[in-house]
């Protein structure tokens, strides 16, 4: 009998198990989709031209809240479990979901859906949300550019506009964001890499990416996204740990998955978390992922001209996921204040406005900080007003990119930057090279 089947998903990870898993598989057919975790990406179908003839009305994305009355609807008999960074007990309240209606409830395994690159692969992921990837990718891509090698990484899904543009993506110039109508969400994560020459891939089919991000690498990096585990398998795999977190190494899937798998394991924000908690992240590592090195890193903030934040009632506005599903109150923006003596955090919240509002009503815990949403225009847009309405002085932007490059903020402002640093022998260069077995430049 053919089995149907719901995929629990955040847009990303679950239309990659669905292209390896579930696509031309007699066995099943997949009757939706649920979307959770990123602003309005329910409402949308996975085209047919990206589903393939079993499907040629595509498969409709619904709002994961219709998860137990979509079971009843179609009779469904498998929902599998595919979208990261969620607490292992919530994973649970999900199977329960699935099985009270009826329901078998699955993971598919990490190593199952990772496709093999002809290229050497170096994964960089975490086991949270804003461990610190992004300029770990960055260093990791600028090392191999001085060994010699053309580096292409190939960034975790983001796809959240229209799908059939979306299949495969391409990143070298600021144009290429405009063609492909990026969000600000994809504009942090594409535009450092780009400008540092390195050209990225992105997408939905990442069979198809693979085949074209060989054909320009000697190595490709895999830019991790959330906690997920990498779609290409490893030569390297590099895991991200953060001390000012720690135990959620062990409490969140599929982070602990990534910590297990883990070839190097970098504890980040060395320099601003509680040597304690740093020495916890160390005995967690050699008890559960021995065969792991570990390297000690830091994230320094850089500011130019820091003296002028001293005094001043500042707005800070953060990285949106490291805040929202990643659960930090605070981020390297709020450092950069405490750090410089401004005069006041402003508390962003009574003048947010739209959608800003609303995430703060749902990330109650979300701490003085501002989180830089902007998985839409009109989320942009929104964004714009509430910088603008709040009664400040200065704001200090810590995102991944430089947003006045997008918004038009009527305040001074000053950006702050974070940059991989190592703290400590061993240097992740000794490590990563030994790892790959590459001659010494």
């Amino acid at each position: 009998m053919v089995e149907k089947v719901i995929i629990m998903g955040a847009a990303g990870r679950d239309f990659h198990n669905f292209n390896v898993y579930f696509k031309g598989n007699p066995r099943y057919r997949v009757i939706a989709f649920t979307a959770a975790q990123i602003p309005d990406i329910e409402g949308r179908t996975y085209p047919a031209e990206l589903a393939g003839k079993d499907y040629p009305a595509g498969i409709p994305i619904h709002a994961e809240t219709e998860l137990a009355d979509l079971i009843r609807k179609h009779q469904v008999d498998l929902v599998a479990f595919a979208y990261s960074d969620v607490p292992h007990v919530q994973v649970m309240h999900k199977a329960a979901i699935a099985m009270a209606e009826g329901a078998d409830f699955i993971l598919i395994g990490a190593t199952y859906t990772m496709l093999k690159s002809r290229r050497p692969v170096v994964s960089v992921c975490a086991v949270r949300t804003g461990c610190g990837k992004s300029q770990t990718t960055r260093k990791v891509c600028s090392l191999l550019q001085k060994w010699g090698r053309q580096v292409v990484a190939v960034r975790h899904p983001m796809p959240y506009g229209d799908l059939r543009k979306q299949e495969v993506q391409r990143f070298s110039s600021y144009e290429d964001f405009e063609t492909h109508g990026c969000t600000l969400e994809e504009r942090e994560e594409y535009e450092p890499l780009v400008d540092q020459g390195i050209t990225v891939y992105a997408g939905v089919d990442y069979g198809k990416i693979l085949a074209a991000a060989e054909k320009e690498a000697d190595v490709i990096v895999w830019d991790g996204g959330n906690n997920d585990t990498p779609f290409y398998k490893p030569d390297v795999h590099i895991v991200l740990l953060d001390p000012h977190r720690v135990g959620h190494e062990l409490l969140y899937y599929p982070g602990e998955t990534n910590l297990l798998m883990a070839d190097i394991a970098v504890i980040n924000k060395v320099d601003t978390a509680d040597p304690q908690n740093v020495a916890r992240s160390r005995e967690n590592i050699r008890k559960h992922a021995p065969r792991a090195e570990i390297v000690l890193a830091a994230s320094p903030v850089l500011v130019n001209r820091p003296e002028r934040i001293k005094g001043k009632r500042v707005l800070v506005v953060e990285d949106g996921p490291t805040l929202t599903h990643g659960e930090m109150p605070y981020g390297a923006g709020v450092i950069a204040a405490r750090k410089f003596e401004a005069g006041q955090i402003v508390d962003p919240r009574p003048y947010a406005v739209g959608s800003l509002k609303k995430t703060f009503e749902t990330y109650a815990n979300t701490g003085p900080a501002l989180p830089a949403m902007g998985y839409s225009r009109e989320q942009i847009r929104d964004l714009e007003q509430t910088i603008n309405r709040v009664e400040c002085d200065l704001v200090l932007f810590s995102t991944p990119i430089q947003l006045k490059r997008i918004l038009k903020i009527e305040k001074p402002s000053i950006r702050v930057r974070y940059e991989y640093k190592d703290h400590g022998q061993p240097l992740l260069k000794d490590v990563l090279l030994d790892k790959l077995n590459f001659h010494r430049p």
